[in-house]
C-alpha cells in the first residue's frame, strides 16, 4: 500500500460517519419533517418539506451536527406570505429557536443535539427561475444525489476535511473559502479525492470548470465553477485568490509527502504582551492599529466591511508616501485594522513632480503655482518641473487620527470614524491587543501557507 493510500485509509476511519451516526441522523430528520408537515397542514397553502445539504447527500463529515430542511411554497405565493408562513412553520418545529435573516427570514435552532436550519423557499421549475437565492438549493441537492455514489461521497468527505485542515473550507465572507457544494462539484468533476488534488496541483490561470458546458456567461474570479443548475452563477465566486493558491500549495505538498497532519487544523498558542514586543524588536518595523468596538453585525456583514476598511487604510497610507509591509484585520468584541510600516515618520518635505516643461498651459500653471510658494523650487529635472514641498502628513499616527475619514471604509466603520469613536495605537502600544487577539497576533507574526 502506498503512503498516500495508507494515510487516506486512516483519515477515512475518522471522517466517515458510523452506521449508528447515520441512523440517529435519519431518525432526527424524520421527526423534524413530521413536525414541519403537521405545521404545514394548518396553513391555507400547500407546501412540502425537503432535506438538503451534506447530510441529505451523505457527504457530511463524522461529528458534523447540521440538518437543513427547506419548506417549499408555490412559486406564485406573495413574498410576504412566504416569509410569514415560513416563520410560522419554523417556530412550530423549533419553538426554542431564533429567527435569522439571510435574503429572507428563517428559523435556526437545536433539536436532539443537532443544529437545524428551517428555511422557506419557492418551488420553481428550474434554477434559472429562482425568486430567492435559496431556491437553488433543492436543485443542487437533486443534481448531486443523481451523480454521487458512495465512493465519491467518501472522497468528498476526505476533500472537505483536507480543506478544513488547511483553513480553506467555508463559504462565509470571513473565510472566503470553499463551500460544501463547491467541494462536491470538484470531486465529481475530477472523479475522486486523489484526482482532485492532482488536478489542482496543475491548475493554471484562469481556472474555469463548466460541468454542463453552459458557456453562457463569463466571470472575473480567481476560480470559476459554473453552477450546473444555473449558468449565470459562479459557485466559487466567494473564494479568494489567497485560498485558491493555498489549496494548490497544499495539494502539491500532500501529493509529494502524504501526512495526516494535512487534515488537522492547528490553532497556535496565543502570544502575550511580552511575546508581541519580542516580535516587534526582531522585525524592526512599526505597527499601527486602529481599534474600535465591533459593529453588531453577523460575520457575513461585518468582515466585508472590515476588509474594505483595511484596504482603504493601506491605500490611504501609501498615497501619503508610507510603505506598508503587511496588513490584517480581526474582530471580537472590538475590531482592529492592523498594519505594519517600514517607517512611521517621513521627512518634512516630499518630492512633487509637475508636467514636462514643453507642455504649454499645464507646465506654466504648475510653475506659477509654486514660484512664490514656500517650497524648494520649482526646478527642472529630466525635462519637467519639480518642487520639494512641505508634506501634509508626516506621521502614520497623524494620518490615522486626522485623515482616516478620507479613505474608503465599510459603512459601519465609516460612521465610527466620523464620530471619532476609535483609538490609534502605534509601536509597542499594540502589544496591549494580545489579551484579546493573542491567537490572531500569533498567526500574524508566524505566518504559514
Amino acid at each position: 500500500m502506498s503512503d498516500f493510500d495508507a494515510v487516506v485509509e486512516r483519515v477515512r476511519g475518522r471522517v466517515d460517519p458510523t452506521a449508528e451516526e447515520r441512523r440517529a441522523l435519519a431518525g432526527a430528520v424524520e421527526r423534524l419533517a413530521e413536525r414541519a408537515r403537521a405545521a404545514i397542514a394548518d396553513l391555507p397553502v400547500e407546501a412540502d418539506v425537503v432535506q438538503v445539504g451534506s447530510t441529505a447527500r451523505g457527504t457530511w463529515v463524522a461529528g458534523d451536527r447540521d440538518i437543513d430542511l427547506f419548506v417549499r411554497f408555490p412559486a406564485d405565493l406573495p413574498r410576504g406570505d412566504l416569509e410569514e408562513y415560513g416563520l410560522e412553520v419554523g417556530n412550530a418545529v423549533l419553538p426554542e429557536g431564533r429567527e435569522e435573516y439571510a435574503e429572507h427570514p428563517y428559523v435556526k435552532g437545536s433539536f436532539e443535539g443537532y443544529d437545524v436550519d428551517l428555511v422557506p423557499c419557492y418551488r420553481v421549475e428550474d434554477a434559472t427561475q429562482i425568486q430567492s437565492a435559496v431556491d437553488r438549493t433543492p436543485f443542487h441537492n437533486a443534481y448531486l444525489e443523481a451523480r454521487l455514489d458512495d465512493d465519491l461521497a467518501g472522497d468528498v468527505r476526505l476533500f472537505k476535511q483536507f480543506l478544513k485542515g488547511i483553513g480553506a473550507y467555508g463559504s462565509d465572507l470571513r473565510t472566503q473559502g470553499f463551500s460544501g457544494y463547491l467541494t462536491e462539484l470538484l470531486v465529481l468533476a475530477y472523479s475522486g479525492f486523489r484526482e482532485t488534488l492532482e488536478a489542482i496541483r496543475e491548475w493554471g490561470r484562469p481556472v474555469v470548470l463548466d460541468p454542463e458546458d453552459h458557456a453562457e456567461a463569463t466571470f472575473d474570479d480567481p476560480l470559476v465553477v459554473v453552477d450546473p443548475t444555473d449558468p449565470e452563477r459562479n459557485v466559487a465566486a466567494v473564494v479568494s485568490a489567497t485560498n485558491v493558491a493555498r489549496v494548490q500549495h497544499h495539494a502539491r505538498e500532500f501529493l509529494a509527502a502524504p501526512s495526516e497532519d494535512a487534515f488537522e487544523a492547528e490553532t497556535p498558542e496565543p502570544v502575550d504582551v511580552d511575546g508581541v514586543r519580542e516580535h516587534l524588536d526582531r522585525r524592526g518595523a512599526t505597527p499601527l492599529a486602529v481599534v474600535f468596538d465591533a459593529p453588531d453585525l453577523v460575520d457575513d456583514q461585518l468582515y466585508p466591511q472590515l476588509y474594505r476598511s483595511r484596504d482603504g487604510l493601506v491605500r490611504g497610507l501609501e498615497s501619503r508616501g508610507f510603505s506598508v509591509l503587511r496588513a490584517a484585520t480581526w474582530a471580537d468584541e472590538r475590531a482592529v485594522l492592523f498594519v505594519e510600516l517600514d517607517v512611521a515618520e517621513l521627512p518634512r518635505i516630499e518630492r512633487h513632480e509637475g508636467p514636462p516643461v514643453h507642455v504649454p498651459g499645464h507646465a506654466e500653471g504648475f510653475y506659477e503655482k509654486y514660484a512664490d510658494a514656500d517650497a524648494y523650487g520649482p526646478f527642472v529635472e529630466d525635462g519637467r518641473y519639480v518642487v520639494e514641498r512641505e508634506r501634509e502628513v508626516q506621521t502614520a499616527r497623524q494620518f490615522a487620527t486626522d485623515y482616516l475619514d478620507e479613505v474608503a471604509l465599510g459603512a459601519h466603520v465609516e460612521s465610527i470614524v466620523e464620530r471619532g469613536d476609535y483609538d490609534v495605537l502605534v509601536g509597542e502600544d499594540v502589544s496591549g491587543l494580545a489579551s484579546e487577539f493573542g491567537v490572531e497576533l500569533a498567526r500574524y507574526f508566524d505566518p504559514a501557507v
